[in-house]
């Protein structure tokens, strides 16, 4: 437990709940990106996955549980033995082990989903938290739809945790239903009708259905919680779960009004932010704050006048803060590795021998064709250049777009090693090229999102796609960027069908809770 009474424990759910957004699934090496970024990053727990709901589930969090120095790295369970065991034997190797176990307290949930009655709940929650005890000694319990949960209850479901060793008690807003004061009170209220509460730190989980997540958190912590839950970029369920930069950023700005600390590096934010957009295909919106593209830009010529007299007219923290900077490196075709190497390691990056000479040759391509490459330009290279989902590569186009003429592509691959040329005709280049890479692995999976923006500003810039298949209820996001529209179309293409190759390869019985 933390010492500092107003130090507030930041508890990143990004590779767990975040992953459960529509087309967010990450590969094991990404995942380990995240990981690294969040322990560099400073939160305090890592939730790394849902050991029991897949193979690849189990691999990640033991991965991330064998590579964090000093960040806990928690496992979700079900309130289930069989649960339990899997989640520990996958966080054996962490430094600061924790398994998450929860079970829903609400009428609604424990009629129709759980078909439990009250007793058999409290039995259940007794029987896992305290079996989960005997294997770890960081337990934290949570209430599934725990705003919803009937007052007394909800009391008495977590004193039932509390005496079974439960060293975090975390009251989710599973459905995001809740407004800031009700949840400041019913904390409050919590913490003063529980016996014991004193032996555990609270914590909050909030889903932003109604856009409060944030606030919710916020308000929380003023009703002595100690403990927030929340990812990168706000990714998540549905409408997503509070955003963990909003969340520092405003207790560093208004101390004043919100006298909380967090371990948290915020100069770090930014570039977990892009690595966590790129990895997950979601891109962020220009206007999303902290780290949307327009968060610190000023076009009104009333703005730009008060800037220019003094930034703080119009901005309540510097870009500094959140490690947002200005380029003081032009890049361009004339620089070499050293110049390069310093920009990566500025960016944030540090690269083996081999991924830097993949990067720094496609930085050198991308320079003879742009005169200017920006940070965002480098970031895009890197980023593409360390995907390891790759069974299927565009290493080849041509595309035909002509008046009178069939619009098609025809691309040349590389499948696992193997060459091979594919060619089809479609309602121009772009559905060509996604009608040639489909037929490769069969199936017809169905496109959700197809989506372009330029990486820089300038005709020359990169354009950056974002592509989103559905197929069977599986959903991925595919992610590429070049010059050639038509060629980061392709690309991105590809991502999205190698991604939805490992999913079909895997297989998720578990079902999980927010």
């Amino acid at each position: 437990m933390t010492t500092d009474k107003n130090r507030v424990i930041i508890f990143d759910t990004t590779l767990r709940d975040g992953e459960q957004s529509p087309g967010a699934s990450m590969t094991l090496t990404e995942k380990i990106r995240v990981a690294e970024a969040l322990e560099a990053l400073g939160v305090d727990v890592i939730e790394a996955g849902f050991a029991i709901a897949s193979n690849g589930d189990f691999e990640s969090v033991n991965e991330v549980a064998k590579l964090m120095k000093k960040t806990s790295v928690c496992s979700l369970a079900r309130a289930s033995h069989k649960d339990i065991d899997r989640a520990w034997e996958a966080l054996k190797p962490a430094v600061k082990p924790r398994i998450h176990t929860f079970i829903s307290t609400s009428p609604l949930h424990m009629k129709f989903k759980l078909q439990m009655e009250p007793e058999e709940v409290l039995e259940a929650i007794a029987d896992s938290v305290a079996y989960a005890r005997n294997l770890c000694d960081d337990v934290e319990w949570s209430c599934e739809d725990g705003t919803r949960t009937e007052e007394d209850f909800l009391y008495k479901s977590i004193e039932t945790a509390i005496k079974a060793g439960a060293t975090t008690i975390n009251v989710p807003d599973t459905v995001g239903y809740t407004t800031p004061q009700e949840y400041k009170e019913m904390i409050e209220k919590i913490i003063a009708n529980v016996p014991d509460s004193d032996k555990a730190i609270f914590s909050t989980h909030c889903h932003n259905d109604l856009g409060l997540a944030v606030a919710n958190s916020i308000a929380a912590v003023q009703g002595g919680a100690r403990q927030i839950e929340c990812t990168i970029n706000g990714i998540g369920e549905r409408a997503g779960n509070a955003a963990l930069e909003e969340i520092v950023m405003a207790f560093r700005t208004r101390h004043d009004m919100l006298p909380y600390d967090t371990g948290v590096v915020t100069e770090n934010i930014t570039k977990t932010s892009r690595l966590v957009s790129s990895v997950t295909g979601l891109a962020v919106q220009n206007n999303k704050a902290i780290v949307g593209a327009n968060a610190f830009a000023h076009e009104s010529g009333i703005h730009q006048d008060g800037m220019l007299k003094n930034a703080e007219t119009y901005e309540i923290m510097t870009p500094e803060s959140v490690g947002l900077k200005e380029s003081s490196l032009v890049m361009g075709k004339h620089s070499g590795r050293h110049a390069f190497r310093e920009k990566l390691k500025d960016l944030g990056y540090e690269l083996g021998d081999n991924e830097f000479m993949s990067a720094f040759q496609a930085f050198k391509d991308l320079a003879d064709r742009k005169k200017t490459v920006y940070d965002e330009d480098i970031i895009s290279i890197v980023d593409e250049n360390m995907q390891d989902n790759d069974h299927i590569k565009v290493v080849g186009w041509k595309f035909v777009c002509e008046k009178g003429k069939a619009n098609s592509a025809e691309l040349e691959l590389d499948i696992d090693g193997d060459q091979k040329t594919v060619f089809s005709e479609g309602n121009g280049p772009v559905d060509a090229a996604f009608k040639a890479l489909r037929a490769i692995i069969g199936g017809e999976p169905h496109l959700q999102l197809y989506q372009v923006h330029a990486v820089t500003r300038g005709t020359d810039a990169q354009a950056e796609v974002t592509v989103r298949l559905e197929e069977d209820g599986k959903t991925v996001n595919g992610h590429a960027a070049h010059t050639d529209t038509l060629v980061a179309s392709a690309r991105a293409y590809a991502n999205a069908l190698n991604k939805l190759i490992t999913k079909r390869e895997k297989t998720a019985p578990a079902e999980m809770s927010a």
